[in-house]
């Protein structure tokens, strides 16, 4: 079936969507791309918004809002096998929609935690699930996942939104929440390149943050014909498992040092760090760590707190300037000599990052450190919990 680009009436009958009646869908594609608005949902149109009201089982799907079901039953008793769930299991759904795998995972599990910020899918789950009988073993939290704080769990299963996919597996990966596996459907793209290895073309940052702390197996891919409505691309299912054991290593340092060596994952590591913009981030980085190992402070009350978290903004701010203007010369060239000393000390200066291993980076890392060299403000406390701080790529 075809989607125009106005808002389609689609019918079902007999689809897993729903089993026991038939219910209208409106999918209504939008070419606005961004989060979750409810004030979206209000249609201006006076005809559309009687619509609605006239007639309770007709609601619009938004494509900009990852709102893609995937109705195919032998790829959603797959994806709910191969996550290996135990009778005694919780687990963590990210975006349930009308509960097609919720309904599967209730039956597997002991209880199913629902995360779903549209209000309207929330009415439906609940409807389905009550006329399942399991109503009782079903926790909905209808909020934003990436605002909202999580339950213990011990798996996750999900469809979730492309557009948090990211920031979301950074979230779970990165959080203080234990649990045994992820399966999550990506998309296709990103999922390539979440299972990317140094080498690949499609390796990247994301690959080496999660790689750090977690395993990630290829499952399948998923055509972009098994959803309603139909996305643009295919996707894939992907289990991710964290490691029992992680690498001593600050993480906040870790992303911070990843993130200044894949600004340009093709340029040699030597002429990213030669960057006079580098020497000098790393430089005024240096001294105030430096500063605050024999003066800690109180509280925040940096001036220009980008620097501390390796990032730069383009452009040159003040705080670059006041910091240029108060070093010599001869100290930024001191201290260049210095980077490029330990780049060469060991052989990192003409690789590129694309090519190297998370074994390799970790122990440049410990050059640097051991040289006084830090990418992260120590003296702030790790919240690995804000997904924020803790965002891959």
């Amino acid at each position: 079936m075809l989607f125009k680009q106005k808002s389609v009436r689609t019918h079902f009958s007999g689809l897993i969507f729903f089993q026991n009646y038939q219910r209208n869908l409106w999918v209504k594609p939008s070419h606005r791309y961004g989060k979750y608005n409810e004030e979206d949902d209000d249609d201006k149109d006076p005809k559309l918004r009687n619509t609605k009201e006239n007639q309770l089982d007709h609601f619009y799907l938004y494509k900009s809002k990852g709102q893609h079901l995937l109705t195919n039953t032998r790829i959603l008793d797959a994806i709910v096998r191969r996550s290996n769930i135990k009778p005694t299991d919780t687990v963590l759904e990210i975006g349930p929609g009308t509960g097609n795998l919720t309904v599967k995972l209730l039956e597997a599990a002991e209880k199913v935690v629902a995360v779903e910020v549209d209000k309207r899918m929330v009415d439906v789950l609940h409807k389905r699930v009550a006329e399942n009988g399991l109503q009782e073993r079903l926790n909905v939290i209808c909020k934003d996942a990436m605002k909202v704080e999580f339950p213990q769990f011990d798996l996750v299963v999900a469809n979730i939104p492309y557009g948090i996919s990211s920031p979301l597996i950074a979230k779970l990966v990165y959080g203080r929440n234990p649990f045994r596996s992820a399966t999550l459907l990506l998309q296709k793209e990103f999922a390539r390149r979440l299972l990317a290895e140094p080498g690949d073309a499609d390796f990247n940052r994301l690959a080496v943050n999660v790689n750090l702390v977690a395993d990630v197996e290829f499952v399948m891919d998923v055509s972009k014909r098994e959803f309603l409505p139909c996305p643009k691309v295919d996707s894939s299912v992907v289990i991710i498992r964290p490691k029992p054991e992680l690498p001593d290593v600050n993480l906040n340092e870790w992303r911070a040092f990843t993130r200044t060596c894949f600004g340009k994952k093709n340029k040699t590591l030597g002429a990213t760090f030669k960057q006079k913009k580098k020497v000098m981030q790393l430089l005024k980085l240096a001294k105030t760590t430096s500063l605050n190992k024999k003066n800690p402070p109180t509280g925040n009350n940096y001036e220009c707190d980008e620097y501390y978290d390796g990032k730069y903004e383009d452009g040159d701010t003040d705080g670059e300037e006041c910091f240029a203007s108060s070093t010599s010369d001869l100290e930024m060239n001191l201290f260049k000599e210095k980077i490029v000393g330990i780049l060469r000390k060991g052989g990192f200066e003409d690789k590129r990052p694309s090519k190297v291993s998370n074994e390799d980076l970790l122990h440049l890392l410990s050059l640097f450190n051991q040289a006084g060299i830090y990418f992260h403000d120590h003296v702030k406390p790790n919240d690995l919990g804000n997904a924020n701080a803790a965002y891959l790529s």
